[in-house]
């Protein structure tokens, strides 16, 4: 290869839309590498290529689906790899979908860069290495508060000793930051589904989380002053939480297998959990598989919305979702703008949220049709399994380590393509460089 080839091959790596899955794929390999390792099992025998790889890719995904049960299959070691790897993609999420945005910025003439600037008021257009400490340091320290609340509620109120306690609060903190649902205990958080000194830490470690790094900052920096973004982001969080919660309440109320066997304010708290969870975060308090049917399409439809943009949520991010319904307001009022907030929606924008809810809907689709074909499962659990998968949320209503290899590989793919597509495919939207110098004429189809 001459050097000129070299230099097009090394760009077209560092083109960002192709450099971000390509690190996370190098994360799953290295991850599943490790967990095939002797010392990552309890026992002579390794764990087998596919555990190791879903394991692995639910981890740097930050997803939190497991074909095998974390606290019994895997040893200290192996639980370990999948903290660090659980890690490793959260920051690498957070920090990579914030620094290509400031690539995009970039690329921008000096006046819209200081316009974009104004605008989000959280990214500097210079110090990039100021910004990846300030993303760092609010993991650290919500996790250390968290795992530090959950140790010693472990510990003083469920009888653990102080080493199971840590290691337990550190390994759930660490998955509720960074939306990995990854449990310790085979019934997930049912056994603590009335303890409010776990549940509320965990939820609030998973909200910061999933709000995403421009939110988090401008509420630190300038809470009077929130851009577009973050008024979106947070409205659409507490509306749907708010939603969620009075939902599940409504359809499990009364379910004995669910909420129906807790008093009024662990019902409340349950219902208020499972919402904030199914934006990504994974961690079941109640049995998913015995919620009815109401609850499972509600479950849906939080699951595929997920949360905020650059953060640790997956989904097509609450601010795509709430742009769509914008969309959809100013067009039956007539209005010729699609606004909020005193400020206008840019026309590419709109575009690249069709484009990823498009091409979301019709991947959950598509993948729904080949599990339908791969095994026998209602289609309404195959749904659910689905949307959790490619919106990275985690959650299961118990079937995932029963599918067929071929199932667990399309999930596996799934995974990738939910957590790394949607940044991916905004990107190279926003930094495609070819621009048609002509337009064809206007004909108008007919439409409904």
């Amino acid at each position: 290869m001459n050097s000129e080839n070299r230099n097009a091959a090394i760009r077209t790596f560092q083109h960002p839309a192709r450099l971000l899955p390509l690190a996370f794929l190098l994360a799953i390999l290295l991850g599943t590498a490790l967990l095939m390792l002797p010392a990552a099992r309890p026992g002579p025998e390794g764990a087998s290529l596919l555990a190791a790889a879903f394991t692995a890719t639910s981890a740097v995904t930050v997803t939190g689906l497991a074909v095998q049960d974390t606290g019994t299959y895997w040893s200290g070691f192996g639980q370990a790899v999948i903290v660090a790897l659980s890690q490793l993609g959260g920051l690498g999420i957070m920090s990579g979908a914030t620094l290509l945005g400031m690539l995009v910025t970039r690329r921008l003439s000096l006046s819209t860069r200081l316009l974009a600037q104004a605008e989000i008021r959280v990214l500097a257009l210079g110090d990039v290495l100021a910004v990846l400490r300030l993303i760092l340091l609010m993991a650290l320290c919500v996790e250390a508060a968290t795992a530090l609340v959950l140790a010693l509620r472990l510990h003083l109120g469920h009888g653990l000793g102080w080493a199971e306690a840590l290691w337990s609060g550190t390994f759930h903190a660490v998955g509720a930051f960074n939306n990995a649902g990854f449990s310790l205990y085979p019934d997930g958080l049912t056994r603590f589904a009335a303890d409010p000194l776990v549940l509320l830490p965990l939820m609030l470690a998973v909200t910061v989380g999933g709000l995403g790094f421009p939110v988090v900052a401008e509420l630190l920096r300038a809470p009077s002053r929130l851009s577009l973004h973050s008024r979106l982001t947070l409205l659409g969080t507490a509306g749907l939480l708010l939603l969620g919660t009075l939902g599940v309440l409504a359809f499990e109320w009364n379910n004995p297998g669910t909420l129906g066997r807790l008093e009024a304010i662990p019902r409340l708290l349950g219902a208020a959990f499972h919402t904030v969870m199914t934006r990504s975060g994974g961690f079941n308090a109640v049995d998913t598989g015995q919620m009815t049917p109401g609850s499972l399409v509600l479950s849906y439809l939080l699951m595929l919305i997920g949360g905020g943009s650059a953060g640790t949520a997956g989904g097509i991010r609450v601010t795509t979702f709430l742009v769509l319904g914008l969309i959809v307001w100013a067009e039956v009022r007539g209005d010729p703008d699609v606004t909020a907030f005193g400020r206008r929606i840019p026309v590419d924008l709109q575009r690249q949220a069709l484009t990823v809810a498009t091409l979301a809907a019709t991947t959950v689709a598509l993948a729904t049709l080949a599990l339908l074909a791969m095994t026998d499962q209602p289609a309404d659990v195959l749904l659910f399994e689905v949307i959790s998968a490619f919106a990275t949320v985690g959650l299961s209503t118990g079937i995932t380590g029963t599918l067929p290899p071929a199932a667990q590989v399309l999930l596996m793919l799934l995974m990738f393509v939910g957590r790394v597509g949607t940044v991916t495919i905004v990107t190279a939207l926003a930094l495609r460089g070819a621009r048609r110098l002509y337009r064809y004429p206007e004909e108008r189809p007919i439409v409904g």
